[in-house]
C-alpha cells in the first residue's frame, strides 16, 4: 500500500486560523440567528426537485423545537 505523503509531516501553522477560531468559541448566538441559521441547514441540504424553499424552510424552523 502506497503511504501518503500528507501523512507523514504535521499540518503548517496557521496563526490567522488559530485565532480565527478562538474568537468564534467565544461568541454566544440569539435565538433569531440560530434559527436563520436551522433554515439555511433545511434549504441547504433540501434534494433538488424536492419542493422545499427558502420561505417553507423558515417556516418549518419556527414549527420544530430543539433543545
Amino acid at each position: 500500500m502506497a503511504e501518503r505523503k500528507a501523512a507523514l509531516h504535521r499540518a503548517p501553522e496557521r496563526p490567522r486560523l488559530k485565532d480565527l477560531l478562538a474568537s468564534a468559541r467565544s461568541i454566544e448566538m440569539t435565538e433569531e440567528q440560530l434559527r436563520e441559521q436551522r433554515a439555511s441547514f433545511v434549504y441547504g441540504n433540501a434534494p433538488k426537485g424536492s419542493g422545499i424553499t427558502k420561505e417553507s424552510a423558515e417556516k418549518s424552523v419556527n414549527r420544530i423545537r430543539i433543545r
